[in-house]
């Protein structure tokens, strides 16, 4: 198969996956949440956990876990918070995975949450390591809007810049981004124990996501990408598509089959 229709396939399943996104809004929640910084860990372990938002796509209802609503709810001063963090992350993941075991049926929307090192088994690790028993969410249920945009776009659809596409997608549609830290700050944030700023701006991010999804869908996202980038469109994908339908080998088949009776009528 050739390149050119590898990618203009990439492209329509991802159109499809949008479409199919969209007949079922009401069934996915947007999910993001906020880590210690893996860069910063000389010990090997995952990263402790902050706080999760899960936003509903339709309604904009958003629930959240944080260590600073664990440790109000526990009775423990933020000042406290470093001192029984393990305490206080696994009270937070106790009530993340209560949750996510009470949304039967929902497919849930994230942003490059796909390792170890960040996403859903991150999470599930850090519960393991805290004494708890995860529940797994099926990767039929997860929904990679970073990637499905590259597949829909192309990698050259925004500047990966220096805090990540997400951040560039804000400047370039205009979404203010207030609350919303980048990368680094968030690390700054951690070590400095401002879990507040951290929980603002996970819930911002549920939002952001929101808002990109929903232009995406309604065709409305701006982007860097040519015309040719978000269509997927080259001659050599119209060759390759026409060479492999069914009604170009009946053609080739009938035009030797004319050519070989050409040569035996020759020869006689």
């Amino acid at each position: 198969m050739g390149e050119q229709l590898t990618k203009f396939r990439r492209r329509r399943a991802a159109r499809k996956a949008f479409e199919d996104l969209d007949e079922r809004r009401d069934m996915y929640i947007v999910l993001h949440y906020s880590c210690e910084s893996f860069y910063d860990i000389k010990d090997g372990r995952t990263p402790r956990v902050t706080s999760i938002a899960a936003r509903n796509f339709t309604t904009g209802q958003t629930t959240s876990f944080s260590i600073h609503k664990s440790a109000e709810q526990l009775g423990v001063s933020l000042s406290d918070i470093t001192r029984r963090y393990d305490e206080l992350e696994k009270h937070m993941l106790d009530e993340y995975f209560d949750f996510i075991k009470s949304r039967h049926g929902y497919s849930f929307i994230h942003w490059n949450m796909r390792d170890i090192n960040y996403g859903f088994q991150a999470i599930e690790h850090r519960y393991k390591v805290l004494g708890g028993d995860p529940f797994t969410i099926d990767d039929s249920r997860k929904f990679d809007l970073a990637r499905e945009l590259i597949n829909q776009f192309g990698p050259g659809y925004v500047p990966h810049g220096a805090s990540g596409r997400l951040h560039s997608l804000m400047e370039l549609n205009r979404i203010a981004a207030r609350d919303a830290l980048t990368g680094q700050q968030e690390a700054d944030a951690f070590d400095a124990g401002e879990y507040v700023k951290l929980h603002q701006s996970t819930l911002r991010k549920v939002d952001v996501m929101s808002n990109i999804l929903e232009r995406a869908l309604d065709g409305s996202i701006k982007t860097t990408a040519t015309w040719r980038e978000k269509t997927g469109y080259h001659p050599a994908v119209a060759i390759e598509i026409i060479r492999e339908h069914w009604i170009w080998s009946i053609v080739v088949v009938v035009v030797a089959a004319v050519g070989l009776l050409a040569s035996v009528k020759a020869l006689f």
